[in-house]
């Protein structure tokens, strides 16, 4: 199972963001450096993310973007719920493109749906807080410097 690149970037668009204290604001253009990512690929998320109420956007001089709400209020489990829209991880998952055969009596279908629920179980009990808790780590390895 694979997350698409527009959850990974939700995410690390996040954890940047995340990273900002006060007033300081991030900038498209140094979360397009640090992570290497197109700054059109992180227009799009932080439009997105904006939508959604997670970030706040500012335009012009000192503008940027900083984080909507506080960083324990935004779950993770449920910012990826709500972007990856198909886990239909088996063809048996889709009724309407589900030719096998043993389906109606397949046990796996079942077994694959209880993990399914148990990761986002898992990705639910974590917020942004939890995922930038090594800051200093995070801010070293992003070359952003001392949070002061």
């Amino acid at each position: 199972m694979n997350l698409k690149k527009y959850t990974d970037y939700s995410l690390r668009v996040l954890i940047f963001t995340g990273l900002k204290h006060g007033e300081e604001r991030a900038r498209i253009k140094e979360i397009s450096d640090v992570y290497n990512i197109s700054q059109e690929h992180v227009r799009k998320v932080v439009h997105d993310l904006v939508k959604r109420g997670l970030i706040e956007s500012t335009r012009g001089r000192g503008g940027g973007i900083r984080l909507a709400k506080p960083a324990h209020e935004i779950n993770i489990g449920m910012l990826v719920r709500d972007l990856e829209q198909d886990f239909s991880l088996l063809e048996c998952f889709d009724k309407g493109t589900n030719h096998c055969v043993i389906s109606p009596g397949c046990s796996l279908k079942h077994v694959i749906n209880k993990a399914l629920g148990t990761f986002f179980k898992v990705l639910e009990e974590y917020t942004l807080e939890d995922l930038i808790q090594n800051e200093e780590e995070l801010r070293a390895l992003m070359g952003m410097g001392n949070s002061d």
